[in-house]
């Protein structure tokens, strides 16, 4: 299996969820003008250590999970930058990587199931119900379903889906993203995350 190019990010990216990319640097603009020009998708895996953006003293440490990211739209408004909407997709687990040209990161992965649509069970129900009021005031507000940070459909009857919601919203650590990342159970996977709901006192009534 040929290895795949990455692109490490101070926050991770979770299955359907939405991220907005400003693409400048050298090593990413061939990397992912070669992704349209293919249709191919790239890694996004958390960074555990170092900056986004290469400084020539910066030592950069990924984690070991990532998750795949498809280019659902893109713009170049100017020479030397790129505006993409990127949707993610499969969860994987890094198993090596190497750095190349420019610095661009590519890596080996080992893709990891999905998600099974796991019922949200009565302990676990203000999640959900917290995040299903904050996406009414986003509809109720007018934003554009191409500005909001969640995207349609809305499964707030699943685990795992309002799990990776909420991470993507709150501010987690590295390990933490990177925890969530690596969590296949769903249930599990939403527990932590309302304790640290619970914790930030961020759930409704």
């Amino acid at each position: 299996m040929n290895p795949i190019p990455l692109f490490p990010l101070s926050r991770a990216l979770y299955p359907d969820g939405i991220l907005h990319l400003r693409v400048f640097e050298i090593r990413y603009l061939d990397m992912i003008k070669q992704c349209i020009a293919d249709q191919s998708e790239f890694g996004v895996v958390p960074l555990l250590a170092g900056s986004e953006v290469r400084t020539p003293e910066g030592k950069e440490i990924l984690a070991d999970f990532g998750t795949m990211a498809k280019i659902a739209a893109w713009e170049a408004p100017m020479p030397g930058l790129l505006q993409l909407r990127c949707v993610g997709g499969t969860r994987f687990r890094l198993v090596s990587s190497e750095q190349r040209k420019y610095g661009l990161w590519v890596g080996q992965v080992e893709p990891q199931a999905d998600d099974p649509p796991v019922p949200i069970p009565d302990f676990l129900q203000p999640s959900a119900n917290t995040l299903g009021q904050l996406i009414a005031e986003l509809q109720q507000n007018s934003v554009p379903e191409t500005d909001m940070a969640i995207a349609a459909p809305f499964r707030l009857d699943e685990c795992g889906w309002v799990a990776y919601r909420w991470a993507e919203l709150l501010p987690l650590l590295p390990p933490q993203q990177r925890h969530l990342l690596a969590d296949g159970n769903p249930q599990s996977r939403l527990t932590q995350v309302q304790d640290i709901l619970k914790r930030r006192k961020l759930l409704g009534d």
